[in-house]
């Protein structure tokens, strides 16, 4: 008599997922050490527990030129001595991809995407045929989250709003490539337009966050101002600034 055993398969020793992580793009426009050093240090400083050991990636495309990897060893080690952790090289500047290799860096994904003027567009596009006056986009649902997001939570809603009807914790982060929506109060972290798009807002029933961002543009809040702290409150973005306003002021 013959007894069949079934194989019991191992366990896998990994899994490998596609995951949204909110990653802070430093912008390069000096390759000189010690105004780098100066400068984060300074940034650090204002909101340590924001700033400290956070990975980061290094746009090179404001320098204008391309760096020598000796430079950008340079700048790398004075990012590390401000405290953060440089994990790659944004795909914006040309030189990314040949200083990817010796400085041992990935090239990562922009931040904002190009786009291009509206005249260029038309003219790849003459040879397609013209639209129907009639047609439009399919409309995409807002991400809606019913449940408070608590401590060391993140929501992302990728290609659409986030809705949120609870309260947002302290140490949470809610991120949407469009606006973000909190009936309840925010008191986390809050980004909006993840993908670059400045036309994202912010919108919170009762305004007390640790952070706000809006295509890249963002502002930490280490003191509430009075006139927003606890209200319902609006955030958007004009040109390379944050505006904040009350809700019906």
């Amino acid at each position: 008599m013959t007894t069949n055993r079934a194989e019991v398969a191992p366990a896998p020793a990994i899994d490998i997922r596609f995951g949204q992580v909110g990653l802070i793009q430093v912008l390069i426009w000096t390759t000189d050490p010690g105004a780098i050093l100066d400068e984060l240090t300074g940034r650090v400083a204002t909101a340590p527990k924001f700033f400290q050991r956070t990975a980061v990636s290094l746009d090179l495309g404001p320098l204008g030129r391309e760096p020598t990897v000796e430079e950008m060893r340079g700048v790398l080690e004075a990012v590390r001595r401000a405290g953060m952790c440089p994990v790659g090289l944004a795909s914006g500047a040309d030189a990314a991809p040949a200083l990817s290799e010796p400085l041992d860096l990935p090239v990562l994904p922009p931040f904002r995407q190009f786009r291009p003027p509206v005249q260029a567009v038309q003219h790849a596009e003459a040879g397609r045929p013209a639209a129907q006056p009639d047609e439009q986009p399919e409309p995409v649902a807002a991400q809606l989250h019913h449940q408070p997001v608590r401590s060391g939570q993140r929501l992302y809603a990728r290609g659409r709003d986030l809705v949120v009807t609870a309260a947002v914790g302290a140490g949470a982060e809610v991120i949407a490539d469009g606006c973000v929506h909190v009936y309840g109060a925010l008191r986390g972290r809050a980004v909006a337009g993840a993908r670059g798009e400045p036309a994202a807002r912010v919108f919170c029933q009762e305004f007390r966050a640790e952070l706000v961002s809006i295509a890249g543009v963002f502002r930490v809040f280490e003191t509430l101002p009075p006139e927003l702290a606890g209200k319902p409150v609006q955030a958007w973005l004009d040109g390379d600034e944050l505006h904040f306003e009350r809700l019906g002021a």
